[in-house]
């Protein structure tokens, strides 16, 4: 089994790169505690993906700490990382998007995997299940999203942006964008359209369990979206559309799969008190021998 992190992004409401902030209490990323989670419940290879100026230094920060029997493998994310046959003339100054990133690591994945953010923190039980999925529907064509309770997702620094999803059992049928959520009274409220919610609503934290079918859909949209010049320039590429239009063309199904624990992430630097202090893991992470 395979763990995917995307370590990639710019960090701009944080402050500067929270993916190699030193958030544990020996310095360890934020990133390290899901690695160390998906290898205690038995994934054996580790991909990171992040900018062409981090490999090197991501590469040589983990390899050490990781168990030898971990395949590590980081990639570089980059704009000119295209479709053969594609080119792209405009001028863009990062990737695009969360679909493309996954798409890097197209050449070193081939089995199930689960493809998450670097940068925010799932809790061990949500390894623990997504591992159990992936067992149980290693041959077939479920995918999976790990879900979690909207009011337990939100920030006290600022509005969120959070997935809400739609869901039939435990079955998803859809996943619906909101940018701007904050707790009110006792609910959750949206700025964006001014609709209110429970806060038990479950939604997407962006961990997926995908399988590599999902390279396919990912090249074959990216294809269509170069092929249009003003959309390549400004738009990105996400997972979830990847997968909800794989689901409506009953190509795959996608189950939602309850974390069984909590999430935390680090939006906004004030985040960083909460993030030092979550977790219950032996000190140092990482131990030889």
């Amino acid at each position: 089994m395979t763990l995917l992190l995307m370590a990639a992004g710019s960090g701009s409401r944080y402050g500067k790169l929270k993916q190699f902030d030193d958030l544990g209490p020996n310095g360890e990323f934020l990133m390290e505690f899901g690695i160390y989670d998906a290898i205690k419940n038995g994934f054996e290879h580790i991909v990171a993906i992040t900018k062409k100026e981090h490999v090197s230094f991501l590469h040589d920060h983990l390899r050490p700490r990781l168990p030898e029997n971990i395949k590590l493998d980081v990639l570089a994310q980059e704009v000119t990382d295209l479709p053969e046959g594609c080119s792209f003339s405009g001028e863009r100054p990062k990737p695009w998007g969360t679909a493309h990133a996954v798409w890097a690591a197209r050449n070193v994945i081939n089995g199930p995997f689960v493809a998450l953010n670097a940068d925010d923190f799932y809790g061990q039980s949500a390894y623990e299940n997504a591992a159990n999925f992936i067992r149980e529907h290693r041959n077939d064509n479920s995918y999976a999203l790990v879900g979690y309770t909207l009011k337990d997702t939100l920030s006290v620094h600022g509005s969120v942006s959070r997935g809400v999803c739609q869901v039939d059992g435990d079955n998803l049928v859809s996943v619906d964008e909101h940018l701007k959520l904050v707790p009110k009274d006792d609910g959750v409220y949206d700025e964006g359209s001014g609709n209110m919610y429970t806060g038990d609503e479950q939604v997407s934290m962006n961990f997926w369990v995908c399988k590599p079918s999902i390279f396919e859909k990912i090249e074959s949209e990216f294809r269509g979206f170069l092929a249009n010049e003003e959309l390549a320039k400004t738009s990105e590429l996400y997972i979830p559309k990847m997968i909800q239009e794989m689901l409506q063309a009953d190509e795959i199904e996608v189950k939602v799969v309850p974390s069984g624990g909590d999430w935390f992430g680090v939006t906004y630097s004030s985040d960083r008190e909460v993030a030092t202090d979550a977790g219950k893991y032996i000190a140092p992470l990482w131990t030889k021998g």
